[in-house]
This record gives C-alpha cells, sequence and structure tokens, in this order.
C-alpha cells in the first residue's frame, strides 16, 4: 500500500470493534510528497512532452495525405481519442508540450518549492532531488517564447490543429482556457521572484485579448465572453467564460485595477443566473447546444471561479450559487469513495482530470478531507501499477484507458497534489479525523456504514442507480 502513496493511519487505536484514525497534517505531507516528487520526475524524464487528449490532427500519416477532408479529419481526431487502446503509434502521432500543461507543470514546480521550503524550515530537510524553482522560470520562460502573437493582448492556444464540427482550430488560434491559467504562471512567478515583473506586466495584456478578441459584451444578465476565435454565435461555453472571469480576479488582485473585478463581476453575474435548479451547469447556453450534460470537471472549474472571486474580494455576493454548487458537485459528481462521476446521471468514464479538479476544488472549501479522499481514489485506481507517480487517463465499467496523457494526467495530478499538500501544510488539524467501523455485523448503523466506505477507497467505486456508461465524450472543441 505504502508504494502506491497511501497514507498510514496515524495514530490508531482499537476500541470496541472500531478504529480511531487521526492523520496529522505533517504526516499527510510526508506520505503524499513522495508521490508528489514522482509524478513531477515522470514529466521531467520526457521533458514535459508526451500525448494530450484531442491530437489526433497531428498524425503524420493524416497530414500525409494530399487532400484534406473535415469528416475525415473527424474520424482520426475521435478515433484516437476514444479507442481503449493507445493508437497514437499507430497513427505516428506527434507529441508537443501543451501550452496549458507547461503553465500547470510551471505551478506545481513552484509549489513543490514552497513545499521544501517549509521542509526545511520544520523538520530541517534540505535534500531536494531537483531543481523545482529552475524548472518553473524554463517553463515559464517557454511560456513567453511560444505565446500567440498578433493579438491585442497576451494569449497563447493548444499546439495541436482540432476539428470542430463545423470549422478546424489551428495551433495559431488563442483560447481563454490556454491563455488564463499561463496568466497564473505568470503573476505567480512574478510573486515569489522580485526580478519578474515583466511576467506580470505581459500577463496584464491578457485582459485585452480576452475583451476586445474574445468580445467581451454586456447582456441584460451580466456579460459574456467567447471561449475561441472560432466559437459558433449560437452558444456559449460556460466553463470557459468562468475560467475567464478567474483570470480577471487574478489581475485584479495583483493590480488592483477596479475594471477587472468590474469585468469579472459581470461574467459571474451571468453565469449565476444560469445555474440549474440542481446546482449545476451545463457544458454550454443553451443545453441543447452540446451532447455534454452538467460533467464534472467543467463544473469544477465554475465553482472554482466562484470560490476565487470570494476568497479575493471576501464578498458573499455569490454565496447563495456558490453554496448550492458546491452541495451538487459534492453529492452527485462524486462518490462516498472519493470516486468522480462523469456527469449527474453517469458514473462512468471516471476521468482523472474529474478527480484532479475535485481536489482543487474541495482544497480550496477547506474540505481537506475529501480532497483527500478523491487524491487516495486516483492512487488506487489510476496509478499505473509498480510505477508510482505515472496515471492513467480514465477508467471504464469494464476496462480502463491505459494512455497517459501529459497534461490532462501528469499535469493536472502535479498541480492538484501540489495545492493540497501546500494547504495540508498550513493546517494545524487532523486532515483525516474519522471512526472506522472494523467489520460490518448487524449492528452497524447508517453512520457507521459510511464511515467504514470511508475507511478505504474502492477500486470500482460505482454506484448502481449510474453506472451506466455515459455516452457522451467532450465535445470537439473543448480540451480544457
Amino acid at each position: 500500500m505504502q508504494s502506491q502513496g497511501f497514507p498510514d493511519t496515524g495514530g490508531v487505536t482499537e476500541t470496541g470493534g472500531r478504529v480511531e484514525m487521526g492523520v496529522t497534517a505533517t504526516e499527510t505531507v510526508e506520505q503524499y510528497e513522495p508521490v508528489l516528487d514522482a509524478t513531477l520526475a515522470y514529466a521531467r524524464r520526457h521533458d514535459y512532452i508526451g500525448p494530450d487528449y484531442g491530437d489526433g490532427l497531428s498524425s503524420q500519416l493524416l497530414q500525409a495525405l494530399p487532400v484534406e477532408n473535415r469528416v475525415l479529419n473527424l474520424v482520426v481526431q475521435e478515433t484516437v481519442k476514444r479507442t481503449p487502446v493507445d493508437v497514437r503509434p499507430l497513427f505516428r502521432v506527434e507529441c508537443k508540450r501543451n501550452y496549458k500543461g507547461a503553465a500547470l507543470f510551471a505551478m506545481a514546480n513552484r509549489n513543490y518549492q514552497q513545499l521544501a521550503a517549509q521542509d526545511i524550515a520544520d523538520r530541517g530537510v534540505a535534500d531536494l532531488p531537483f531543481d523545482p524553482e529552475g524548472e518553473a522560470d524554463r517553463l515559464v520562460d517557454w511560456l513567453v517564447d511560444e505565446r500567440i502573437t498578433d493579438y491585442s493582448g497576451f494569449c497563447g492556444g493548444h499546439r495541436h490543429p482540432i476539428q470542430h464540427l463545423h470549422t478546424k482550430g489551428v495551433p495559431s488560434d488563442p483560447d481563454i482556457v490556454s491563455t488564463a491559467y499561463a496568466v497564473r504562471a505568470f503573476l505567480q512567478a512574478a510573486r515569489t521572484d522580485d526580478d519578474a515583473e515583466e511576467y506580470a506586466e505581459l500577463a496584464r495584456t491578457a485582459a485585452d485579448f480576452l475583451v476586445e478578441d474574445l468580445n467581451y459584451r454586456e447582456v441584460e444578465t451580466g456579460a459574456k465572453v467567447d471561449y475561441h476565435m472560432n466559437h459558433p454565435d449560437d452558444s456559449y461555453t460556460v466553463n470557459a467564460a468562468a475560467i475567464g472571469a478567474h483570470m480577471l480576479v487574478d489581475l485584479y488582485d495583483y493590480f488592483g485595477d477596479e475594471e477587472y473585478r468590474e469585468r469579472a463581476t459581470k461574467i459571474l453575474d451571468h453565469i449565476a443566473t444560469a445555474q440549474t435548479d440542481i446546482g449545476g451547469w451545463p457544458y454550454r447556453l443553451p443545453a441543447s447546444a452540446s451532447h455534454l450534460s452538467m460533467d464534472s470537471h467543467h463544473n469544477g472549474f465554475v465553482i472554482e471561479a466562484f470560490q476565487h472571486y470570494r476568497d479575493v474580494l471576501g464578498s458573499d455576493r455569490y454565496a447563495d450559487t456558490l453554496d448550492t454548487a458546491l452541495e451538487f458537485y459534492r453529492e452527485d459528481l462524486f462518490d462516498l469513495d472519493g470516486a468522480p462521476n462523469f456527469d449527474e446521471e453517469h458514473a462512468y468514464p471516471r476521468d482523472i482530470h474529474a478527480s484532479t479538479q475535485g481536489i482543487l476544488v474541495f482544497t480550496k472549501e477547506g474540505e481537506l478531507e475529501l480532497a483527500e479522499r478523491i487524491l487516495r481514489w486516483v492512487l488506487a485506481n489510476l496509478q499505473v501499477e509498480g510505477e508510482e507517480g505515472r496515471y492513467y487517463y480514465r477508467k471504464y465499467r469494464h476496462h480502463t484507458k491505459r494512455v497517459t496523457l501529459m497534461r490532462w494526467c501528469q499535469g493536472w495530478m502535479s498541480y492538484a497534489m501540489s495545492e493540497f499538500l501546500l494547504a495540508v501544510s498550513n493546517s494545524d488539524t487532523d486532515v483525516r479525523t474519522s471512526t472506522v467501523v472494523n467489520s460490518m455485523d448487524s449492528s452497524t448503523t447508517e453512520t457507521e456504514a459510511e464511515a467504514q466506505a470511508l475507511a478505504q477507497p474502492t477500486t470500482d467505486g460505482g454506484r448502481p442507480p449510474n453506472d451506466t456508461p455515459s455516452d457522451c465524450d467532450d465535445e470537439t472543441d473543448s480540451q480544457s
């Protein structure tokens, strides 16, 4: 169990058939920090380059054809994305470093540096297996070099062509999601390095990209902004707009410009009005514009934006929206053992990105026990057996998609774990304190049964009403 990154039960005492568990913050960091180290080490060995979600059009076989066909593009792209085994070698898909993935790795490395500094202060631990600050600096510089130019401000995008249903995206097309995460990495660098202010100044210009190039426009209920340059006019991608609002709050937090706060508020006002009665958001508005329903990780992005607004501004403007959303997210999109559900109706496929976003949301909410429960489920179900720190992409009802996507798996796990461990290291309470039943018997209460379910993650985690695999997969243009 230790090789899989599971924590010991800490101080354990057995009383009357029950086990009293208490895992301190220090013990939790000591248990999971090596897993984070191994996760980053895998990425470093590959120079942060690897397979990516939706990279099928980088097939050298497809690109060698004398003509281009939209239907053929879609067939190849979706075949590479959806097949149970990795067919990228068969199609000779070129692996590249993903733009948003580089931002995630940059932030994870800098978080690792902070954890190391705390280790030195708390325990005198000074031996680092690598230079995390140097890695972060190298990745941030790469983000600067690989930015997309000739727009109103700083922006970035995916480095693979993407076939949409009616148009084709090319690597020179920027989007708000890639841009926003690079902005976070820039501002983190500027906060931790007095000589890195130029990163913040570059990040500041991303607001102009959002307003001028992504069609920021005010509407009756607030404001809207497009996901990318080729977005259809008849629909609106909710989570992308929320990430744009998150970016504006990031810029407001750093620079204090009221215009950033005002625009973020208007975008979130509009998103708040679109919340469904059960607390979630469809992938697109109107909901009929997408086959995706209220899927897990995209709802997590929306919730995180509202959390960030609350935390930075100290505002309860969206308190009711956030309370309802968190209840839906917690109760409908995760099982008791930490397994992520695909959406509000389907458990499968269980996606690592849904797990990592859950870790981030519940860490930000201070629900560290739940965040750790999700992390433990990932390590039990999606970590490659015998290879600590490497992860598979998805778990289906009867098989696992045995593909390691560099950004989707390694990048998100690195970032989510590092944020979780920083929060734990700053906490003075036990991460996991619960009464766990040793064995079920006829006298076991419902509360005790729940406690037993929390004790260890399951390896299938199904919930019977919702275990039919979803027909849904992400939109052809959804790369988040």
